[in-house]
């Protein structure tokens, strides 16, 4: 309000309550009684406040509640001074608008006046009040209590007007801020509702713009960095989607590519598992074999042991057939040629024994050659003397033979000891080989077992794989429908405030 203005509002007040020069002097003339009498009407209305819980809060202590009691006296004295000017009404308009402020309702403002004006209109009464015979003094005294009554009106109307003023200038700003926050909420909700509706869209580009209102740029903020977050996990989402594609298109041909070689891997242990189930049969054939063959050895090395002797014998014999010899050519020539005879054919029966290795058949004809010869000799003796010298020498012979083939027996026998240690060696390993043989196919027969159980777990893998590549490509369908650029754009352009 202008200071035109704030004197035409106070002419107006004055005039509606006839406060005139006249009245204004009545009210200098009662200054006085008024100062004197204001101290206990101070005292008795602040005594009260100090007593009333409502109002008594309003002071922070005693001192505070002194500095209004000294305030008060101020504006009672302009107020009793009948200075109604522009500082008058720019002091209580500035106590009016601290009731305003603080919440001090007018009940108590009037309440106050209620306790003061009695309290000076008690004590001016007392002081003034004329005598029974001074008519004209009264009448003096109710235009002074007039003037104080109206002055403290108009100090009532003033403040209480204040107070209201200020309570609708109160309730205008209130209005006007919520006209515009009711405004800034319509013009911040329909961007929302627009970015909501094209995040329904799947458009995560859209942002709001970051001119809204004040109190809705934080949620325009946090809007589009969720925005932004959700926009860059989309684009993280569907990159990674992409590689976990290529990576399960991979995977893929590969779990394909494994089961093939699994399923042909298990085919062919399957093959070694019965290949090597005939090789182990084949093998302890084999070792049944080498063990029949240790045992055939074993008996030719007797047999040749046993013939040994009998060449020992035979050559013992020869020795005792060359004695006789010798005896009998002293004695009779016949003798010795029968003796050469059977020398001879001894030989012939060591010969025979030593070429077919069945001494029982050689021995059998020589000894019927022997007994032939025998019968001869006797037919013969004359004979057989002539040929004594000559079968002395063959008998020589015939002992030098057996000796040579005695050594040539020991020989053979010592080469069979040494064949039945290798038949031996060979039958033990062949035993081991059988042993061991066994073993591996136990072991290929597992592994047979295990690798069947692999390729159908690998084809269970393949199968998943495909599921979770066919997972993958709905996934990246369902993320193309969300647009999601680095950059974003904003729903509704620059936000403008409504009117």
């Amino acid at each position: 309000m202008t200071s035109h203005q704030t004197d035409n509002a106070l002419r107006q007040r004055l005039d509606f309550i006839e406060l005139d020069d006249e009245a204004r002097k009545n009210l200098r003339e009662l200054r006085p009684a008024i100062s004197e009498l204001l101290g206990g009407a101070l005292d008795k209305f602040y005594g009260k406040l100090a007593k009333t819980p409502a109002v008594a809060g309003f002071f922070s202590n005693k001192a505070h509640m002194g500095h209004a009691k000294k305030r008060q006296q101020e504006h009672w004295g302009n107020l009793s001074g009948g200075n109604f000017d522009e500082s008058y009404v720019n002091g209580v308009t500035a106590v009016g608008r601290t009731h305003a402020r603080i919440g001090l309702e007018p009940r108590w403002y009037i309440g106050g006046y209620a306790l003061v004006m009695s309290e000076l209109v008690r004590g001016l009464m007392e002081k003034q009040w004329p005598s029974l015979f001074a008519r004209q003094q009264g009448k003096a005294l109710a235009e002074k209590l007039t003037a104080v009554i109206k002055a403290a009106m108009l100090d009532m109307d003033y403040s209480i007007s204040v107070y209201l003023e200020a309570l609708e200038e109160k309730r205008r700003a209130l209005e006007e801020e919520r006209t515009r926050s009711e405004a800034d909420q319509a013009l911040a909700l329909e961007h929302l509702r627009r970015g909501l509706e094209a995040l329904s869209r799947g458009d995560l580009e859209a942002t709001l713009p970051s001119d809204l209102p004040g109190n809705f740029r934080q949620m325009a903020e946090d809007y589009n960095r969720a925005v932004n977050a959700l926009r860059e996990s989309f684009t993280s989402v569907r990159t990674t989607s992409g590689h976990i594609l290529e990576g399960a298109d991979v995977m893929s041909k590969a779990t394909d590519d494994l089961a093939l070689r699994t399923a042909q891997q298990a085919a062919g242990v399957e093959e070694s598992s019965a290949a090597l189930q005939q090789l182990s049969v084949s093998v302890s054939q084999t070792a049944a074999n080498a063990e029949k063959a240790s045992g055939a050895v074993r008996e030719t090395q007797e047999k040749a042991k046993n013939s040994g002797e009998l060449v020992t014998s035979a050559v013992s014999a020869m020795a005792g057939i060359e004695k006789s010899s010798t005896e009998i050519a002293k004695i009779i020539g016949v003798i010795d040629e029968i003796a050469f005879q059977t020398n001879l054919l001894a030989l012939n029966a060591g010969v025979e024994a030593a070429r077919a290795g069945d001494a029982g058949k050689g021995f059998a004809v020589v000894a019927q050659e022997v007994r032939q010869l025998a019968q001869r000799t006797a037919d013969a003796a004359k004979a057989i003397k002539n040929l004594i010298s000559e079968s002395s020498t063959q008998v020589n012979e015939g002992v030098n033979i057996v000796s040579s083939t005695g050594e040539a027996l020991s020989d053979m026998i010592s080469r069979i000891d040494i064949i039945n240690s290798f038949v031996a060696d060979i039958a033990a390993a062949a035993r081991d080989q059988a042993t061991g043989v066994n073993e591996v196919s136990v072991a290929i027969r597992n592994m047979d077992t295990i690798t069947q159980q692999n390729s159908g777990m690998v084809e269970r893998t393949s199968a998943e794989t495909r599921r979770l590549k066919d997972g993958v490509e709905n996934l990246i369908e369902l993320l193309q429908r969300f647009r999601a650029r680095a950059e974003g754009r904003q729903v509704a352009g620059t936000a403008r405030r409504a009117a």
